[in-house]
């Protein structure tokens, strides 16, 4: 099936805005410019010339987002904003947030080429370290921008540089953080590349996405014996590691058996480790991560309770102690506003894109902007699903797919939102 033709936007201009931020780059690795490193402001002074070249009035807030505006028609009604981030992971990153930013200043030269001046506000918002920052901390800008970024991250150090001093240095102002929550959004939308395999597997165009799943991180630490490897008899001995490893496998079945339930869900152990970890010794403590994601809160429930009866099992069968399974964190999923989702679907039938709902299973800075007001979100097909990694690709012709949706989407929920405040 073709792609649809005639849209409304300028896929060479997405791909100018891609390619440009790509060739900022750390030398010899390839799409890395972190946030609070010394190559990011490279790319906030190219986000700041093109946002100003198409005509927008840009500020840095007191959170350090770079924000491009255009007035509505009609002031007091509120703001529409796009966007995503322009960091980037270490080595990986050429699309992952930057697409969203791209296709964002897309939308707003579209609507000026065609003459279209909005009832709201428009904003376009290039938010400060989604990625997991220096700091050990991710969503900084969102966060603050929804008035929910944690005080006491401040203080949070890396090579000398507290959180508080980096957003300064990236403009904002930690002292008004609080003070310029954000309470006048009246919807929120952002693109991003799927990463996952789904919707090229399928050879859909777009997912509009119902929910960003909520992450849980279980810790579970077994205790064994250290004994000899070689003269304790298999059948005496309290062996943490063996023990750990029917926690991985169970882990493994419960996840699969709840991914074939409704929604989304998928379960991790990403970190593992072992005492005294030596060839010859019977290990005597494993501790293990769980990352566990639900795009249903009653799915993540039964997941916990369901691994709290696995650990006593293991652990009442092996010998060993299992303390009771802790909850690092807890996050509830973050669903799409219904009103918005009905408009992406119209919208995407509007330029042809062939579509499907669909969760994400990462988390994105639209999870804190449903904090203040209606958002959601669109997926576009990347290459293998892949992400994060330097092979990270997505078609500049799906991108702007992409954008042609949130053109369409922004315009009906200019019109449908000022009906429904009448």
């Amino acid at each position: 099936m073709a792609r649809p033709t005639n849209l409304p936007v300028d896929p060479a201009r997405i791909a100018e805005v891609i390619d440009g931020l790509a060739r900022l780059t750390e030398p010899g690795r390839p799409y890395t410019r972190r946030a609070f490193t010394a190559l990011f402001p490279a790319g906030r002074d190219f986000l700041l010339e093109k946002f100003r070249a198409a005509g927008l009035e840009t500020r840095i807030d007191a959170a350090g987002n770079l924000i491009g505006r255009r007035a509505g028609r009609k002031p007091g009604s509120g703001t529409i904003m796009l966007g995503s981030h322009s960091d980037t992971v270490p080595d990986g990153g050429r699309y992952d947030g930057i697409a969203g930013v791209a296709v964002a200043l897309e939308v707003a030269r579209a609507l000026a080429d065609k003459g279209i001046v909005l009832d709201h506000d428009l904003e376009i918002v290039d938010f400060l370290a989604e990625e997991v920052s220096i700091f050990g901390v991710s969503c900084i800008g969102s966060r603050g921008m929804a008035g929910v970024l944690p005080e006491d991250w401040l203080s949070r150090e890396s090579n000398g540089l507290t959180l508080e001093e980096g957003i300064r240095e990236a403009g904002g102002d930690p002292a008004r953080i609080a003070a310029e929550a954000r309470r006048d959004i009246a919807a929120f939308l952002e693109l991003h590349i799927e990463q996952g395999p789904v919707l090229e597997s399928e050879k859909l165009d777009i997912g509009v996405v119902t929910a960003i799943a909520g992450i849980t991180r279980i810790e579970i630490v077994v205790e064994g014996r250290a004994d000899h490897a070689g003269t304790t008899p298999m059948g005496r001995r309290a062996d943490a590691l063996a023990a750990a490893a029917r926690l991985v496998t169970g882990i493994e079945a419960l996840a699969t058996s709840l991914s074939e339930g409704p929604g989304h869900f998928t379960a991790t152990v990403g970190e593992f480790s072992i005492e005294p970890n030596a060839a010859n010794v019977v290990p005597s403590r494993a501790r293990l991560l769980i990352d566990a994601r639900a795009e249903e809160r009653a799915a993540m429930d039964l997941f916990s309770a369901s691994v709290d009866r696995l650990a006593e099992q293991v652990a009442r069968e092996t010998g060993t102690a299992t303390a009771p399974p802790r909850r690092i964190s807890d996050n509830m999923p973050t669903p799409g506003d219904p009103l918005v989702l009905d408009v992406l679907d119209a919208a995407c039938e509007a330029v042809g894109a062939r579509h499907r709902r669909m969760a994400s299973g990462a988390g994105h800075d639209t999870a804190f902007m449903a904090k203040v007001t209606r958002a959601a979100m669109i997926f576009v097909p990347c290459l293998g699903g892949r992400s994060h990694a330097p092979e990270e690709f997505a078609e500049t012709d799906d991108i702007a797919l992409g954008a042609a949706v949130l053109f369409n989407a922004v315009i009906q929920l200019d019109e449908t939102l000022i009906q429904e405040g009448a």
